[in-house]
């Protein structure tokens, strides 16, 4: 599966990271492709490009504030979680995306 990922938090230091670092691990062993964007207290980081999201056979929001620049994704089926969710439980987030 390929898979365009945001991680965001409220104050974007280290669960937005945290997140993804997660998803981008459990991906690699499960033999999903992913790229992560990050929206923290730096920013927009690893922005995702209009050619990896219509590529993609889906997005994942981990995210507990709104993601930025979310126009981007409409008609992609999207997925949306809290930050934890991916911080604690990765592998049931991707059995859950599998559906």
């Amino acid at each position: 599966m390929k898979i365009v990922a945001v991680t965001a938090c409220p104050t974007g230091i280290a669960h937005t990271y945290m997140a993804a670092e997660q998803l981008e691990k459990t991906a690699r062993q499960l033999g999903h492709s992913i790229k992560v964007e990050t929206q923290g207290a730096m920013g927009i980081e690893n922005e995702l490009s209009a050619a990896e999201i219509r590529e993609a056979d889906l997005a994942l929001f981990a995210a507990d504030i709104a993601v930025q620049k979310g126009e981007r994704f409409v008609g992609k089926r999207i997925v949306e979680i809290g930050v934890q969710e991916a911080i604690k439980r990765p592998e049931a987030v991707f059995a859950r995306l599998a559906k």
